[in-house]
């Protein structure tokens, strides 16, 4: 069994992605358009058929999945929850995700060492995702 996020975004699904690819080292494994879908019908808006209807991302061993959701529901807000980060025993390649990941974001909790012994930093990134970047030295 694998527990995996699933995050949805109003509208910019692929350049999220795009920007994890880089922020992370990651790959975009699958996108799956609405158009030629069973989404696909008279009623789909025409700017939504090349929306991303669903894609999986991996970065290391793990990986989440992403969509632009349905036609007309409001654009998504995430609360409650951290996509987290373990960068093992390479603070320089930690403070590199986190600022790439910081980019047109918000820092919550600067990268830096915490009482614990690890490097730690929080932020939301520019499409609204919570993010906190760990290394353990």
């Amino acid at each position: 069994m694998q527990v995996e996020a699933y995050l949805t975004f109003g509208g910019n699904c692929e350049d999220a992605l795009k920007f994890y690819e880089k922020a992370l080292g990651g790959r975009i494994v699958e996108v799956h358009r609405y158009a030629g879908s069973p989404m696909d019908n008279p009623q789909l808006p025409a700017e939504y058929k090349n929306k991303v209807m669903h894609a999986t991302f991996e970065a290391g061993s793990t990986r989440f999945m992403a969509s632009d959701g349905m036609p007309g529901q409001p654009a998504p807000t995430y609360s409650g929850f951290s996509l987290s980060v373990n960068v093992p025993k390479d603070a320089a390649r930690g403070q590199q995700v986190f600022d790439a990941l910081a980019q047109g974001g918000k820092v919550t909790m600067p990268f830096s060492k915490q009482f614990w012994g690890a490097q730690f930093g929080m932020l939301v990134d520019k499409f609204g995702v919570p993010w906190m970047v760990n290394c353990n030295e």
